[in-house]
């Protein structure tokens, strides 16, 4: 579709019917008739119905990786779905999906070498988690079912991966498992640290940890649950040390690490995975999606260790079957789109260049500190956040009912910039293609946005001494 596509009769006739829509994390209170149709992608660069040119500044939602328009991915699927579009993945291999399981094995770390494939990034929390049930249950360890997760994290919307997540406004109005979940805190140093040096910081985050599994019981702990850097928490990276030193609580006391990757995996952070190349652990299980395709079709998968398939299978399988899947598990054409989309990271270097690109973002980020409203900047490789607050000194959250984030994020559009909007803060994770003059452009865009929202602030007199 391209801009011409959009005539004035057609925008009228879309909104109306996209009231039917449910959005994720909808307000039912009076259809929102203002969201910006897009129509169109290319690179780093979608376009909206009026032609304006914006920059992808969330890469969709941390997700299209290798940007907007690829051709060689859109031909890829477009050949499979003539191919063979589908077969019941409970009976019958196929092609696509045995390659990308092999493919997948040869690129993660350790021994990762089985491949569970989901929809998307829920249902692979969902089945690594129903995973580590299984296994215990296998294992004669009935008993041995609890989940330990983190203030912050964000690990899914289905039942069970909600159960597992850590941002208390995401469960006002619904409800969720809590039986089997307990928590400990966020690796926040901006929050959380007070006058803690790094090290005595991830001293005191490890301790919890550790606390915690005893508190509950290591004989009653299942698994340990963390994304290397909380992404949809605000994007928060852990102390240095941080998940080498859970891992290694974890072992003590047989829990099973889950690194949820669906957001650092396939180049985010410079690498196919981060958890070994970037934090330098080799968990038990890693999840992913997002990036896996690129968003250009849903897939996500669960790698899971040696260690734990040889633990359930042979003389100790007892006749158990995993009776977990999806009728879209490796789906063919899925499956084809993500090995099309691993072609073309590998095949550009786009694993390197995002090594030498993020930085560059991590520095341009940076400059935004001065801003009195910006009370700090974080972020590693190709993802970044700002965080709004009333004063630097008080580091008091800058909130307005959700509408900070907001409105940075709608004066940031009118200029041609696309933000995530957290409440208090932005996120950015742009496509990895993106190059020093796209990263000069969305910085340039992003300081004028949050200027502009200071300067509505002063107006309504809602923050003294701006």
């Amino acid at each position: 579709m391209t801009n011409s596509d959009f005539a004035p009769a057609d925008l009228s006739t879309i909104r109306q019917m996209d009231e039917h829509v449910v959005h994720p994390w909808a307000s039912f209170d009076r259809p929102d008739t203002s969201r910006t149709i897009i129509g169109s992608g290319a690179g780093v660069y979608v376009y909206d119905d009026q032609g304006n040119r914006l920059l992808d500044g969330p890469g969709g939602m941390w997700c299209v990786n290798v940007g907007h328009g690829r051709q060689e991915i859109a031909d890829a699927i477009a050949h499979q779905a003539a191919q063979l579009s589908y077969i019941s993945p409970w009976s019958h291999p196929t092609a696509p999906a045995a390659r990308l399981a092999d493919r997948l094995s040869n690129v993660a770390p350790g021994d990762l070498d089985h491949i569970f494939y989901t929809t998307g990034g829920s249902t692979a929390i969902d089945s690594a988690l129903r995973f580590c049930l299984f296994y215990n249950n296998v294992l004669g360890r009935p008993e041995k079912k609890q989940f330990i997760t983190r203030h912050d994290a964000y690990h899914g919307s289905t039942y069970l991966s909600a159960a597992v997540c850590g941002k208390p406004r995401d469960k006002n109005w619904l409800d969720t498992q809590l039986d089997q979940v307990h928590f400990v805190s966020s690796p926040n140093s901006y929050r959380s640290a007070g006058d803690l040096d790094e090290a005595a910081f991830c001293q005191k985050l490890i301790a919890e940890l550790e606390a915690k599994i005893l508190e509950v019981e290591p004989e009653r702990v299942a698994a340990f649950i963390a994304e290397p850097i909380l992404a949809s928490g605000g994007v928060i990276v852990p102390p240095a040390g941080y998940h080498a030193a859970c891992l290694e609580v974890c072992r003590r006391y047989d829990v099973i690490y889950i690194s949820d990757e669906v957001v650092t995996g396939f180049g985010r952070l410079g690498d196919w995975f981060a958890s070994e190349s970037v934090f330098d652990i080799t968990p038990d299980i890693i999840t992913c999606a997002k990036g896996l395709t690129s968003g250009y079709v849903p897939l996500g998968a669960v790698l899971i260790s040696d260690r734990l398939i040889s633990n359930v299978g042979g003389d100790g399988e007892r006749g158990a079957v995993f009776s977990n899947g999806f009728t879209y598990s490796g789906h063919p054409v899925s499956c084809a789109a993500a090995l099309a989309n691993m072609d073309i990271i590998e095949g550009e270097g786009l694993l390197e260049h995002a090594r030498e690109v993020g930085p560059y973002l991590q520095q341009q980020l940076s400059t935004l500190i001065d801003l009195p409203i910006v009370g700090n900047v974080r972020g590693l490789g190709l993802m970044g956040c700002i965080e709004c607050v009333v004063d630097h000194e008080s580091r008091q959250p800058l909130i307005l009912d959700y509408e900070v984030g907001n409105r940075i994020d709608v004066h940031c559009q009118k200029l041609g910039l696309l933000v995530r909007p957290l409440i208090n803060m932005c996120v950015m994770s742009p496509p990895i293609i993106i190059d020093h003059e796209q990263i000069d452009e969305l910085i340039r865009v992003l300081r004028l946005g949050i200027e502009r929202t200071i300067d509505d602030l002063k107006k309504e007199g809602v923050v003294g001494g701006l």
